[in-house]
């Protein structure tokens, strides 16, 4: 009863690694089953090839069921049926050089032989060990990544434009409860954390208190602050973005620690009524916020060159300065001159930065 306490106290992130396989899942590098089929059939006939070439070469200690001397035939025969542990007893080594070699070269690449041969059989057994280390190493590496809760329409949107904006899929992580929504992650290259993201120990799995920034698209809104509750409870300086339905929950979210909070319905409401009166409008806000293609909105420093003078007088189309964590539109009295260490929101061109 000790134990199984002691084991709940500690939670997910104090269990050995073996034991998170299926709960943290690291994406690899797939090949097709032919492919893999293929390379085990010519390591098996490069190692037949390796024992026949042996054989042949020490012919003179072999004797076969007629008492003449071998061909390389016979060699590659003997090989064959030696490999596969057939093993007929027509063709045998008599010298002890033969038996030697044997020993010391045949009986290996028998071993190598089946191992080729039986390699699926192997792959699947060893296949828990090899996730229990990639487990390993990458909880001993995951610094300054992405964590979005939620792969559904919002966190695969979410996802698009971070790699769009030159975001490494490696480098995120998604947290789901969702059996599917993990194994779409997953064929896109990331690393996917199954469990409920409102409880510490799964998000401190996913590496949360390392993360620099965290993605809340979770369906409901009561889930959405318990998550940023919690993530900003392991991780204060984490830049925290969440998305809710209903806009008289955005206080709610701010007061959870969420650093920018995106109201879904409104939002997609404003948009409707936009397009009814200027199409064109829509279509431009869509490619500001498509990072791959047209325009994107960027965030930059202020160049030494441009510091004290004005937003409007920049090389770029300036559109709010940021300054001690705090927006400021162009046109503002606070930000007639910028300075050293000031941030830009600016249009720029589409594709990675």
């Amino acid at each position: 009863m000790r134990k199984r306490l002691r084991r709940r106290k500690g939670g997910l992130v104090d269990e050995p690694d073996y034991a998170l396989v299926g709960v943290v899942r690291i994406p690899e590098l797939e090949q097709s089953p032919g492919r893999a089929i293929g390379k085990r059939i010519l390591w098996a006939l490069l190692a037949l090839f390796v024992c026949s070439i042996v054989v042949y070469l020490d012919r003179s200690g072999y004797r076969d069921a007629k008492g003449t001397a071998l061909s390389y035939l016979d060699a590659l025969y003997y090989s064959a049926v030696t490999l596969s542990t057939t093993g007929y007893g027509d063709v045998t080594p008599v010298t002890e050089s033969a038996r030697l070699v044997n020993v010391i070269f045949i009986t290996p690449l028998r071993v190598l032989f089946l191992i080729v041969l039986i390699g699926t059989t192997l792959e699947v057994l060893t296949e828990r060990s090899r996730q229990a280390i990639k487990i390993q190493n990458w909880r001993n590496r995951v610094r300054n990544h992405t964590i979005v809760v939620g792969y559904g329409t919002k966190g695969r949107t979410a996802v698009d434009a971070v790699i769009a904006d030159g975001g490494k899929p490696a480098e995120i992580v998604v947290v789901d409860n969702d059996t599917a929504a993990l194994e779409a992650a997953a064929a896109h290259g990331l690393v996917t954390v199954r469990g409920d993201a409102t409880k510490s120990d799964v998000l401190r799995l996913a590496g949360v208190q390392y993360a620099a920034a965290i993605v809340i698209a979770a369906n409901r809104d009561d889930t959405a602050v318990l998550a940023t509750l919690t993530a900003r409870e392991i991780n204060p300086r984490a830049k925290i973005v969440a998305s809710i339905r209903e806009a008289e929950n955005t206080h709610l979210m701010r007061q959870s620690g969420a650093n920018s909070v995106v109201v879904s319905s409104e939002t997609a409401g404003r948009l409707l009524g936009i397009a009814t009166i200027t199409p064109s409008v829509v279509e431009v806000v869509e490619d500001l916020l498509s990072p791959e293609e047209g325009y994107a909105i960027a965030e930059r420093e202020v160049e030494p060159s441009e510091s004290g003078g004005s937003p409007a007088h920049t090389k770029d189309l300036v559109l709010g300065v940021v300054r001690e964590g705090k927006l400021y539109r162009v046109g503002d009295a606070e930000v007639e001159a910028i300075e050293v260490g000031d941030r830009l929101l600016y249009v720029r061109q589409g594709g990675p930065a």
